[in-house]
């Protein structure tokens, strides 16, 4: 069934908290949504990063359950 949409959106202002990799963040109607990575290197690394150290376990600070 075609259906056709027509709008007219007037955002003065958004606040966008996150957005993660997988966020996915619409304004108004689509079809469909398809997934897009994108990969920057806006720092000019030309090498892989040091290994991060290893932290000791730490005792959380609200009790949990085992």
């Amino acid at each position: 069934m075609p259906l056709t949409v027509h709008q007219t959106i007037s955002i003065y202002m958004i606040k966008v908290g996150a957005i993660t990799n997988s966020s996915v963040l619409q304004i108004g109607s689509t079809g469909s949504v398809q997934s897009q990575s994108d990969i920057y290197n806006t720092g000019g690394y030309t090498e892989p990063a040091p290994t991060a150290e290893v932290i000791q376990e730490a005792v959380p600070l609200v009790p949990l359950a085992p």
